[in-house]
């Protein structure tokens, strides 16, 4: 194979590389030095850029370019972003369903469909002289496809070594094992000889599949050890006896008392004149006309405000004082 001839038409066109390198990157900054060129083939020559973008460790710019035969004019063929040996590269991309991993599945999302899983084998398998094979098949009596020996043998291994199984800190720590518990519902089958269901609503492995070594502190049979009270134990004599107490029997209600208690009457005081009362008259009745006051007595004597009424006012105290000033009590004279 014939040796490749270096092009130095192509080989000096470093200016026209780097300025095609610029042009592609976000920055004209990005496009760091020349690192060197590469013969292709004959009059194809490419040019190798450092990349200084930031993340780009370990890149280069690679520009191609190009000449026709006889040509003394280099063109631009290609501009690329390729890694070098030392290159930061990102995981090699691998498919949705392959990268899947056991706890993944949310709400909502769907597995694919594995025709050949190789932890399942066919629950049926219909033959031509089968009479029933139809119905089965209609009717759904059966399961397409039932966990086989591989399958079965991979979940006990899982459940035996994961956090449901003897090895688990709650299983250490515990006094005795749920193959001992009340609250354990065995599996049939094969697995049940080894693996249980927890039905303990107080075990934290409530509702699952725990094996028949495992344990936990909600044991059916476990108790909690009395330990001593700071506080003084009651004292209760042996000669006393406790009676309860009798129930009193629930006391009758008192009669209410049919009799309308008077009135009392109400108190008026010296010089102050009693209200009478006020009689509620309905519309449409007459009032009814006022009792008659009584005739005051008849005197021959005048009445005294009618005498007293045109005469002077009469110091009293003076006519009493009187005689008193003038020598003693008449009545000693």
């Amino acid at each position: 194979m014939a040796a490749k001839t270096v092009d130095a038409v192509l080989t000096g066109a470093v200016e026209l590389a780097r300025a095609a390198a610029e042009e592609a990157a976000a920055r004209p900054s990005d496009v760091g030095e020349h690192l060197g060129t590469v013969v292709e083939e004959e009059r194809v020559v490419s040019h190798r850029f450092a990349a200084t973008a930031p993340g780009y460790r370990g890149w280069h710019w690679t520009v191609t370019v190009a000449r026709v035969p006889r040509g003394r004019i280099a063109t631009v063929s290609e501009v690329e972003l390729l890694p070098g040996d030392d290159a930061l590269l990102a995981a090699s991309w691998v498919p949705w369903a392959e990268r899947l991993r056991p706890g993944d599945l949310g709400a909502g999302d769907v597995l694919p469909f594995l025709p050949d899983d190789p932890r399942l084998i066919p629950g049926y398998t219909p033959s031509d002289d089968d009479e029933h094979g139809p119905a089965i098949e209609e009717l759904a009596l059966v399961r397409a496809r039932v966990l086989g020996p591989q399958g079965r043998d991979e979940a006990a291994q899982r459940w035996h070594t994961g956090p449901h199984g003897p090895t688990s800190p709650v299983a250490l720590a515990s006094t005795s094992p749920c193959a001992s518990c009340g609250f354990l519902i065995p599996l049939s089958g094969s697995l049940g000889q080894v693996f249980g269901v927890c039905a303990n609503e107080w075990s934290p492995d409530d509702g699952k599949v725990v094996s028949l070594d495992h344990g936990c502190g909600a044991h059916s049979e476990t108790d909690v050890e009395a330990l001593p009270s700071l506080w003084p134990a009651p004292e209760v004599s042996a000669g006393l006896e406790l009676i309860a107490p009798e129930e009193a029997a629930p006391e009758e209600p008192a009669p209410a008392e049919t009799d309308v208690p008077a009135e009392p009457e109400a108190e008026v005081s010296e010089g102050e004149v009693p209200e009478e009362p006020v009689t509620e008259v309905s519309d449409g009745e007459a009032p009814a006309d006022p009792a008659p006051e009584p005739d005051a007595p008849v005197t021959d004597e005048p009445d005294a405000a009618l005498v007293n009424a045109d005469a002077p006012e009469t110091d009293v105290e003076a006519l009493v004082t009187e005689p008193e000033r003038e020598g003693g009590d008449p009545a000693e004279g």
